[in-house]
């Protein structure tokens, strides 16, 4: 995971910026006028130093719009982590019905998959 992409998109304003680009690449006129930011062009800057937005120039406009790589990355660094998570909270459930007395969802599985 690149603790650049973090870090650019840790900032609660560039997180509209994600938001307004999800729908269509834009120029930066089009991103100040509809976010109301004085400093879009500082934060396409960080965003692009990051890898996460690629600029076309067209006459004389920059058109910006969304790489994917790097959601991407995002999407695969924390489906680790929820895969992680979803275990820890499994066992803790485990746990939890066997202080009750009750059945593990593994004694429970075990025991459908037997009937079937």
């Amino acid at each position: 995971m690149n603790a650049d992409v973090m870090r650019a998109l840790a900032e609660p304003h560039r997180l509209k910026f994600v938001e307004l680009l999800r729908g269509r690449p834009l120029t930066v006129g089009e991103i100040a006028e509809q976010l109301h930011q004085l400093q879009a062009s500082k934060h396409l800057r960080v965003f692009g130093e990051a890898g996460i937005v690629v600029a076309h120039v067209d006459a004389n406009r920059r058109i910006y719009g969304l790489r994917p790589d790097p959601f991407r990355e995002l999407d695969d660094w924390l489906e680790g982590c929820r895969v992680m998570w979803e275990g820890r909270f499994g066992r803790l459930d485990d746990y939890l019905l066997k202080l009750q007395g009750k059945e593990t969802r593994r004694e429970q599985q075990d025991y459908f998959d037997q009937l079937f």
